[in-house]
Order: structure tokens, then C-alpha cells, then sequence
């Protein structure tokens, strides 16, 4: 991949940083946080979203594009789904434990906290929420995080809804999930003070790390996003959303600014050579004996095929932008958003079965020299009309230079086009819910995980990576808490992150395990019940049989402790097992004799107590 001088280039880039908060509740209603299957939905209800005007009486592009796409949303609906989240009755008022666990966040992030926090309603209308709109409260202002590279301001901390679940695209729609909707989410904008890509992920961690802090937020895939801002001197401001992973900013600012780079190039080529978009035009007649499967089978149900000329674009439509995305895959990416399948260009035909000839009446047909290219779309009319007149429209700006837009994050750091950015048209107050004054009275500033970090080290004695593991996890409440009670710190480390990360290595669904689960097998060990060494079975059998108990689960696996009679007698039947080794090697023989002693024991006696007799036997008879 090319390194720019990013200092040289102008980089500027922010961040916005979604967290969903782990409350009881939704944010306007009583409905449970927790993800249900799709298949236990029990009905579906659909809507048509239109875009509304401001009060101002204008009309968001972004809302006013996604309406030219006539889309029938769908949504599951569960035993739990109340009538707010089918915007059959108005929201109840905003839940005082995310406000609460918000408040929290802005004083980690040292911001100044709104004296009143209004409701806002801001314009969405792509099916995500059954309102056509989402709720967000501004809750902070004007805060500040470290990197190594500097300082980064926060803009804000706001407070909203989370959207509905996307669970399958459909050609005419979209069929969304309700359990998602509403979950209280709380979004942390910063100022455009990131210069290099490395600057942004150390940025995002740092926010993650805060968050994690508060021990409020959800965990797992999904619960956080990451959308990021990008833009050069000679470019434009770029939203890309939906960043699941932190690994993959740096690497997303690197693509978008090469992105950036190829346009302006093109621009300036474009420029040069006097190039212009023309009219677009039907030339299904060209068409009309095609071979091409595409063309062939849109003609055949009825459709049509339109295009346009684009002079002074020969060669360039083809030019790579990013891997395996061209300026021709942002085309198609606007000719996607009005339902067509993509485009075909003179820069890649011949090909698809589209032949030489075919071409050549093509360009004839629109008047296209030798320095131009054109694009073609193959679709039932109305789309095929639409499409190409996106493409038109796209490539005007590529003249222009580098379109302001929102992109959506792909998983190898390219990006696609999805919508115009949003403008303040979309914002408009919430009528139904009462604006609210913030208390700080209650407000407590949690302790850092990487504060934790220091003090598991300095105060039970755990190694740094050990204590890593348990303060960034998601279970260091419950190690604080069977301390608390007596358990040994290092045993409820590794017991609830190495010994968990262990067994998930060899399939166990940990996923079934509760905190319930762990705390009884760590009262068993601190009580002398069981062996160390018998943990993993426990914890093993207790994810195949989550309703055990987990003391007579252990009875009946043989997990109960050994005393020192029985742990010599098991030990002295493997050393007279194998004497003929033992004479031979002495204490050679201690590895392999320790394996088959701690087996022949299956987990109920503690290591060091095995490996002390082990080496009185061997030497008794050696």
C-alpha cells in the first residue's frame, strides 16, 4: 500500500464512536436490551418512509435521495415488542440509567454537561427505525483525550436510539429486526484534530478504553461502531460508517486518503481534456440480438438499456482507485442505490458477452470518439432510467473533483458509496418527550481500566498480562467481588479469563456459562471441595449442562478434592507401575510420570501437592 506525507496532503480526520449501553431497559420504553433469533418472531408489520420537511421547511438530500428509491420495509416483531417500537404510541421518557451511565462517560472525557438536554428527532428514513426518524440528546460539550501524537478535542456525547437490526436485503426492501431498536446508545464525536492514520486508532482505542471503564456498556460484535471522518486539502469531507473493528481504521484512512488522491488526479485529467457528461439515452436497439446473459436477460423480461455518454473519459472510468475498486465501482455503487444490479462500461467491453461490434454501434449510437467512454445500465425501464441518469450525476462530480459523501466500510478497508451526507434539515425537536436537567450530585468517576491494570499488579500480585486480561475483560466485577469473599486472586484470574480462553479453544460454548456458574466453582475450590487442577472439567461440563448444579456436577464427574492418602496411594500405584523407568532414569522420569499421576487423579488433587510426593517416591526408590 502507498504511504503519503499526510502533513503534506492536509489530512484532517474525526471520529464518532456509537456505544450501546448495557441498561435494563430501551431509552423510550420498558422493553428488555437483550437480541432475540429471528425465528422467534412471532408476526411482521411493514412501512413506507417519506422524508419530512424541518421546521425551517426544508428537506434533508440525504432523506430526500432515499426517497426516490421506492422500498418496502418489513419488520420482526417479538413477544417483548411494545407499542413504541411500532410508533403506535408515543415514547415514554428518556431512562434515567443511561442518562446516568452517559453522565459518566462525559466526566471521564473531562466535558462540559448541558444545564438542559432536549429530545431531537433526526430524519432517517432508510427503514432502520419504524418512526422515520431517530431520537438523540445532546448531553456534553468541549471535552479532550491524549494520544501520542497529540491531543484530541470531543466535540459531543449525545444520547440516542439505537436502529433496527438489517437481517436481509431485498431487491423492493428491507426486513429489519425490533429487538435492536431503541437500545440506549450513546455516540462520542470528536473535532477534526487527527493527522495520521495511526493517530485514529489510538484515538478510537483510548475512547473504547474509557467506555469498557464505566462497566455499563455492552460487549461483542455490534455493540460498538466506529464511523469516521476523512478528507485532504485538495478533497472533501467523507463519512464512513459502520467500522465494527478498531483494527481496521488505520487501515480505512489509508485507503480513503489514496481515494481521495486517484480522484483529485482524475479530476485534474478530466479537467485537461475539456471532459463533459452528455444526455442519457435508450439504446436498447443496439441490443436487440445481444448474446450478453445480463443484457440479454433484461431485454427478454420486458426491461431496457440505457446510457450515457461521457466524453473525455476513455481510459479513466477504468482507473484504480482503491483495490479491485475503480472509478467505474463508484458508477455502479449509484446505479446500485436505484435498484439496478450495476453497470457495464467501454472501458472494460469487450466482455460479458458483449461483443466488439456491439460496442462500436454502442459508441455510434451516443456519438462517442475515440476519447470518450460510455456506461450502460440493463433493467426493467423505470430503474434503467434512474440508474443511468446516478451515473450521470456522478460523474459530473468526478469532474468537479471529490464528492462529499457517506461511505459504507468494507471489511478490506475500502469503502462504498451509500448516501449524500446528511445537513442540519435533518435535526428537528422531539414534541413528546420532556427535556430533562442533568444531576452530577450522583456522579461518580469510575475507575480506568488501565488504572485497574496497575492496581490488580501492586495489590493481589498478578502478572501484568494476567491483570491485562482480567481488568480490559468483561467479567473483572465478578473477580473483584469472589476476592472480595476470600477467593485466591490469582486462581479467579485465571479461572475467569485463561482457563475460559482455553476451553473456548477446544469448543466449549462458554457462551452458557453465567456468573452464577463461576462463582460457585470458585467457592468449591476456596472451600477445598476442588482441586485447582478440576476446574476446566467443571467449567466444561457446567457450558453441557447449564442447569446442573455445579457441586454435584463435580460429585458425579469425580471432581472432589483429594486428600494427601489418596493423592500418595494414586501416586505410588504410577511409580510401581512404572519402576523399571524410575530405576533406569531417577528423577529423568519426573515429566511423564507427572502426566499419568495428575490423570490418574483426573483434576481432584492440586498440582503442587502431586509434584511433592511424586518426588519423594521416585527418590525414595531411585
Amino acid at each position: 500500500m502507498t504511504e503519503f506525507d499526510y502533513d503534506e496532503l492536509g489530512l484532517v480526520a474525526g471520529l464518532e464512536i456509537h456505544q450501546q449501553l448495557d441498561t435494563a431497559t430501551k431509552l423510550f420504553c420498558e422493553c428488555p436490551t437483550e437480541l432475540r433469533e429471528p425465528e422467534a418472531s412471532g408476526r411482521t408489520f411493514t412501512r413506507y418512509l417519506h422524508p419530512t420537511r424541518s421546521e425551517l421547511g426544508e428537506i434533508d438530500e440525504a432523506a430526500l435521495e432515499e426517497s426516490k428509491v421506492e422500498r418496502e420495509f418489513e419488520y420482526l416483531a417479538y413477544d417483548t415488542t411494545c407499542l413504541v417500537e411500532e410508533d403506535d404510541e408515543p415514547p415514554h421518557r428518556l431512562d434515567e440509567e443511561a442518562l446516568a451511565t452517559t453522565l459518566e462517560i462525559a466526566e471521564l472525557l473531562d466535558m462540559d454537561v448541558v444545564d438542559r438536554a432536549h429530545v431531537m428527532r433526526k430524519v432517517v428514513i432508510d427503514g432502520s427505525n419504524t418512526s422515520g426518524f431517530q431520537r438523540s440528546t445532546l448531553v456534553a460539550q468541549d471535552g479532550e483525550i491524549e494520544t501520542s501524537e497529540g491531543p484530541v478535542g470531543v466535540e459531543d456525547v449525545m444520547l440516542e436510539e439505537e436502529s433496527a437490526q438489517r437481517i436481509e436485503e431485498r431487491k423492493d426492501g428491507v426486513l429489519f429486526s425490533l429487538d435492536r431498536l431503541g437500545i440506549p446508545l450513546v455516540e462520542i464525536g470528536t473535532k477534526p484534530d487527527i493527522a495520521s492514520p495511526e493517530q485514529a486508532r489510538e484515538a478510537a482505542e483510548t475512547i473504547g478504553m474509557l467506555l469498557r471503564s464505566t462497566g455499563q456498556v455492552k460487549r461483542g460484535l455490534g455493540t460498538i461502531r466506529q464511523d469516521v471522518n476523512v478528507s485532504i486539502a485538495d478533497g472533501a469531507r467523507v463519512e464512513m460508517k459502520g467500522v465494527q473493528s478498531l483494527d481496521d481504521i488505520d487501515d480505512l484512512v489509508r485507503e480513503e486518503v489514496r481515494r481521495q488522491v486517484e480522484l483529485v488526479d482524475i479530476s485534474e485529467e478530466l479537467d485537461d481534456r475539456d471532459a463533459s457528461v452528455g444526455d442519457t439515452q435508450d439504446v436498447t436497439d443496439v441490443f436487440a440480438d445481444t448474446d450478453s446473459g445480463v443484457v440479454r436477460g433484461a431485454i427478454d423480461d420486458g426491461g431496457e438499456v440505457h446510457a450515457v455518454l461521457l466524453s473525455g473519459f476513455d481510459g479513466l472510468v477504468g482507473r484504480e482507485l482503491q483495490d479491485d475498486r475503480r472509478l467505474g465501482t463508484e458508477f455502479s455503487d449509484h446505479a446500485k442505490r436505484h435498484g439496478a444490479g450495476g453497470i457495464f462500461h467501454t472501458d472494460e467491453l469487450p466482455a460479458y458477452g458483449v461483443t466488439e461490434d456491439e460496442v462500436a454501434a454502442l459508441r455510434e449510437a451516443v456519438g462517442a470518439g475515440d476519447a470518450d467512454a460510455v456506461a450502460i445500465v440493463a433493467d426493467e425501464p423505470a430503474v434503467a432510467e434512474s440508474a443511468i441518469g446516478a451515473v450521470a450525476e456522478r460523474a459530473e462530480t468526478a469532474i468537479e473533483g471529490v464528492p462529499e459523501e457517506t461511505r459504507g466500510a468494507n471489511d478490506d478497508g475500502t469503502s462504498r458509496y451509500l448516501r449524500p451526507l446528511p445537513g442540519a434539515a435533518r435535526m428537528y425537536p422531539e414534541t413528546d418527550v420532556p427535556p430533562v436537567d442533568p444531576d452530577l450530585a450522583d456522579v461518580t468517576v469510575p475507575e480506568l481500566l488501565t488504572e485497574k491494570v496497575e492496581r490488580y499488579q501492586s495489590e493481589f500480585d498478578l502478572g501484568e498480562g494476567l491483570a491485562e486480561q482480567v481488568a480490559f475483560g468483561r467479567r473483572w466485577p465478578l473477580f473483584e467481588e469472589s476476592v472480595e469473599s476470600g477467593v485466591d486472586a490469582t486462581l479467579a484470574a485465571q479461572t475467569l479469563e485463561s482457563t475460559v480462553t482455553e476451553i473456548r479453544r477446544d469448543d466449549v460454548a462458554v457462551e452458557n456459562l453465567t456468573d452464577d456458574h463461576f462463582r460457585s466453582v470458585l467457592d468449591l475450590v476456596a472451600a477445598g471441595e476442588l482441586a485447582q487442577e478440576g476446574v476446566p472439567d467443571l467449567l466444561t461440563g457446567l457450558a453441557e449442562h447449564p442447569q446442573r448444579g455445579p457441586a454435584a456436577l463435580a460429585e458425579e464427574l469425580g471432581l472432589g478434592s483429594a486428600g494427601e492418602d489418596e493423592v500418595r496411594e494414586a501416586v505410588s500405584e504410577v511409580v510401581e507401575r512404572n519402576s523399571g523407568q524410575v530405576e533406569a532414569e531417577g528423577m529423568g522420569a519426573f515429566s511423564a510420570l507427572m502426566g499419568e499421576c495428575m490423570g490418574a487423579l483426573r483434576g481432584k488433587a492440586d498440582g503442587d501437592l502431586v509434584s511433592e510426593v511424586l518426588r519423594e517416591e521416585i527418590q525414595a526408590r531411585s
